[in-house]
């Protein structure tokens, strides 16, 4: 938890300025500016009397959840690179195992093909971006090309082959989270 930060906003929240909860805590405008900004810890003493100028108390500040992470960029992607099976797994939202769905991005390089995912609960989506394969699914092979989806219910064994001479990148969604 960044208890700064969590300060910080809610000052923002109370249009109070450093200085203002600085003289209603009693404390100097730079001992606040280095809490908002982690240079330094208050006792809980001083955290309380903070946080009663806040309009609210030490439980209510711990129990208040962060807020929930709605955008995310390319330096959150996590990637695991399979270079003897010839493809790549892009994690493209942190954590997203926790979640109901799973969002990946698969690079499969050509003549190549993923790991075989047994049969589980969930469905699963994908929409090829770039490049065709063929989706394994139980005993059946459909061909996928560029622009095209596929959605399934995860009850039978299945993955992915890249037989073509170019790359294949594909959008790929699990629910609930496989990978």
């Amino acid at each position: 938890m960044n208890i700064g930060e969590k300060i910080k906003r809610l000052r923002r929240v109370n249009n109070l300025t450093q200085d203002e909860l600085a003289n209603r805590c009693d404390l100097t405008k730079g001992f606040i500016s280095q809490i908002e900004r982690n240079l330094t810890s208050p006792s809980i003493n001083t955290l309380i009397d903070i946080l009663e100028a806040l309009g609210t108390n030490i439980s209510s500040f711990f129990n208040e959840k962060d807020e929930e992470k709605i955008v995310f960029s390319k330096d959150d992607i996590y990637e695991r690179i399979y270079e003897d099976l010839g493809y790549s797994v892009s994690w493209l939202i942190p954590n997203a195992q926790k979640n109901e769905m799973e969002p990946i991005l698969i690079r499969l390089a050509e003549k190549c093909t993923t790991k075989e995912d047994g049969p589980h609960e969930g469905e699963e989506f994908g929409y090829v971006l770039k490049g065709k394969v063929n989706l394994i699914l139980g005993k059946q092979t459909f061909k996928i090309k560029n622009g095209e989806s596929f959605y399934f219910k995860s009850n039978k064994a299945h993955y992915l082959e890249n037989p073509y001479n170019k790359p294949a990148t594909i959008l790929w969604v699990s629910t609930p989270p496989s990978f």
